[in-house]
């Protein structure tokens, strides 16, 4: 099996850890517990800025010396609810219980103690569609470049319809040329509705030396180091992903792939 797929090495608790150094890059880290009601869930962010993501479930938060209270709405990612989150800087603490079973991700990059601990959504964070056609898919922005309280994450959620394409057309950001383009590692957190199925991920450089396509499964995680990296969603399948990306600069810039730039002018 690849190494850029990655599935999750239990069902219950920590069920994903993923670090700059298992990961062999330099800024991008993901983990993923899940939860039942009343278990606990702790972490100290030491040099790295977190973004808590309540993907499915309820919990009560502790973090940054503060309490925020039960998080969390939807209990099913495909429910299509604004999810709850929690930014908390580097040097900090965080505690979760849970209220009851729940699923959440810890997004982290290095952190420059720029930043408060703050929530971030429901509130602020709408679904937007993007692309054409069997292209469609709908976006939660959680934290991307225009919202200004991260020191290096951009996070956010797609949901791809069955029988769609998703971050695609095919496109990279693996060179630190800004403006034309920036260096972005990313992680994809894959969840497939009905939960039995299966997603497609391709991972590929323009020169072939990297060619990775992969068959996901609901709860795998996908790394890109570098190359373009589109999604497939079969017939039957709804599929929903949670980014997470981070490099030297906090701007997604990306070039498309040579054969399907065209598409990309055709859809402007």
């Amino acid at each position: 099996m690849t190494e850029l797929l990655r599935k999750p090495f239990g069902s219950h608790g920590k069920v994903h850890e993923i670090t700059p150094a298992s990961a062999g890059w330099r800024y991008v880290g993901f983990s993923l517990y899940r939860l039942r009601a009343g278990e606990m869930a702790s972490e100290a962010t030491g040099d790295r800025e977190v973004m808590l993501v309540m993907v499915e479930g309820k919990a009560d938060l502790h973090g940054g010396d503060q309490h925020w209270g039960v998080l969390g709405e939807r209990m099913s990612v495909f429910e299509r609810l604004p999810p709850h989150c929690l930014y908390l800087p580097n040097g900090t603490t965080w505690e979760a219980t849970a209220e009851t079973d729940c699923v959440i991700a810890v997004c982290s990059a290095p952190g420059k103690g720029g930043h408060e601990a703050r929530r971030i959504g429901p509130e602020g964070i709408t679904l937007t569609e993007r692309g054409k056609g069997s292209n469609t898919r709908y976006i939660n922005n959680i934290a991307m470049e225009n919202e200004d309280f991260c020191d290096s994450l951009l996070v956010t959620e797609v949901f791809t319809p069955a029988g769609n394409w998703s971050s695609y057309p095919s496109h990279r950001h693996d060179e630190d040329d800004f403006p034309r383009i920036t260096y972005l590692e990313e992680t994809y957190y894959h969840r497939l509705n009905p939960s039995n199925g299966f997603g497609l991920q391709r991972v590929y450089t323009d020169d072939g030396s990297l060619d990775e396509p992969m068959a996901v499964s609901d709860g795998d995680v996908v790394l890109v180091p570098r190359g373009h990296h589109p999604c497939a969603a079969p017939h039957g399948f709804d599929m929903y992903y949670l980014n997470v990306m981070a490099g030297p600069l906090r701007k997604w810039r990306f070039v498309p792939a040579p054969e399907v730039e065209w598409i990309l002018e055709r859809d402007a």
